[in-house]
């Protein structure tokens, strides 16, 4: 973060400095957990649904930080009180923003229904073969998130990637008042958070906030594979530059194959020019990340040949999205356990049949926030288990029962014998516990187990059960 006086950030965040307060006392970082204060640092108290960060202020005092950001005065710290600690972070995000932006720093926003985390990850490597970049590990995209990632980018720092979500429409142009980007990069629109939205159109509307909201002299990058994404080049006056699998995208994919690891390799072609890519992430779905990551590369003004070069050094860097572990008697566990959706999980099972394996073994939780095409959604989810070729299916939870019904009316034997008869076997659990019981029963080396469901099903934990329970193999 840029050094800011105590003054500079009342006035930032829209607050009186208390009585005896040092307005020239030096702010040097934000934090709003008590564990992580530094010396310097403004202490953001937030009240979540289960801590209020406003008990916590004699920790932070203690740690060293200068002064609190709070929704009432008194304490051990000099108070900046503020209706809304949350609505306070982000505007000293924008004052931050500005100044780093008027010194040169270049920002990129990405959103998407799913890919956003992923495809931030390959973009923050890649920018870094440039310049400096800030682009954290993880999904820091809401307004929370958003703000600290400004806030720890600094006067060195070249390249800001950063990730957008929304739960609905007004949201991503909040985030693009703290930090309006210079290149805006749209995905996908899916079906995550249908229940929220409404409908896919209104996702739609929600996402292409982002290229509304670029400059006349920004660029925004559209996946013209998908006729949503597409049609939203007639809502920015920014730059239009086109991604995807087709021949009429300005930045696309030839020749993808997939090796044994199920990397994929492509020629990117931009710009007149072709280079080979050797990605180092799992699944064919990546292709269409790496395409929009190397489309705001190219914009953020890196060679064709300088951005095929670094998105083949790129590593995965967020946890539980296409974690691929092998135990030691040979059972490999993909956790792919962050969230999902509809279109995730279907890149998920792609991946997994791209995987070499003695059986596929499928677990799947509920996927949370379809609205009332849910049942519908997991039902078809069991089919798409079968055309996969899974070999063993577990649903997992109450919520994922439906997948039994899609799955058996596919084809798929529920409840029989070991699975090792050809075809699809499926079974249904009531929890991650029961299901861990069942998959330690069943499980031999050379089974490949993806692991993946909404954030809310907790499925990291059976992931890591499962790494566990084979440790000592």
């Amino acid at each position: 973060m840029i050094a800011l006086s105590l003054a500079e950030v009342a006035q930032a965040v829209g607050a009186s400095l208390p009585p005896g307060a040092d307005g020239s006392a030096t702010v040097t970082g934000v934090t709003l957990d008590s564990r992580a204060v530094a010396a310097g640092d403004l202490f953001v108290a937030v009240a979540g649904e289960r801590v209020d960060g406003h008990d916590f202020l004699h920790a932070a005092a203690a740690a060293g930080a200068v002064a609190a950001l709070t929704t009432r005065p008194g304490g051990p710290l000099p108070a900046l009180v503020v209706d809304d600690t949350v609505a306070g972070l982000g505007r000293l995000a924008a004052l931050v923003h500005a100044r780093l932006a008027a010194a040169g720093l270049l920002t990129v926003g990405i959103t998407g229904s799913s890919g956003k985390t992923s495809t931030k990850d390959l973009l923050g490597q890649v920018l870094a073969a440039a310049g400096p970049t800030v682009s954290p590990p993880g999904s820091y995209n809401n307004d929370i998130g958003l703000p600290l990632t400004v806030l720890s980018a600094d006067g060195d720092s070249r390249f800001l990637v950063l990730e957008m979500g929304a739960r609905g429409v007004g949201h991503i142009a909040r985030l693009c008042a703290v930090a309006r980007p210079d290149v805006g990069v749209v995905l996908n629109v899916g079906s995550a958070h249908l229940g929220e939205f409404g409908s896919a159109e209104v996702i739609a509307q929600a996402k292409g906030e982002l290229v509304e909201a670029l400059p006349e002299a920004g660029t925004a990058v559209l996946n013209a594979d998908d006729p949503r994404v597409a049609a939203m080049a007639g809502r920015t006056r920014a730059r239009v530059v086109t991604t995807g699998r087709g021949g009429d995208a300005d930045v696309r994919a030839t020749g993808v194959t997939l090796d044994d690891g199920a990397r994929a390799r492509f020629t990117l072609v931009a710009s007149g020019e072709e280079h080979p890519v050797v990605l180092q992430v799992v699944g064919e779905h990546q292709v269409a990340n790496a395409l929009s990551a190397a489309a705001a590369a190219l914009a953020a003004g890196m060679s064709p040949a300088a951005v095929a070069d670094a998105l083949s050094e790129a590593e995965p860097r967020s946890r539980w999205r296409m974690e691929v572990t092998r135990r030691p008697d040979g059972v490999t566990v993909v956790n792919d356990a962050y969230n999902a959706n509809p279109e995730s999980m279907r890149a998920a099972l792609a991946a997994l049949a791209g995987l070499p394996a003695g059986r596929r073994v499928a677990v799947l939780g509920g996927m949370a926030e379809l609205g009332a095409g849910a049942v519908a959604e997991h039902e078809r989810l069991g089919r798409d288990a079968v055309a996969a070729g899974v070999d063993l299916l577990v649903a997992v939870g109450p919520d994922a029962v439906g997948m039994v019904t899609g799955a058996t009316a596919a084809g798929a034997r529920h409840g029989e014998g070991s699975g090792s008869d050809a075809g699809t076997r499926v079974e249904s659990v009531p929890d991650r516990a029961a299901a861990l019981d069942l998959l330690s029963e069943v499980l031999v080396p050379g089974d490949v187990v993806l692991v993946k469901a909404s954030r809310s099903n907790g499925l990291e934990v059976l992931a890591a059960d499962l790494l566990t329970a084979g440790a000592g193999a």
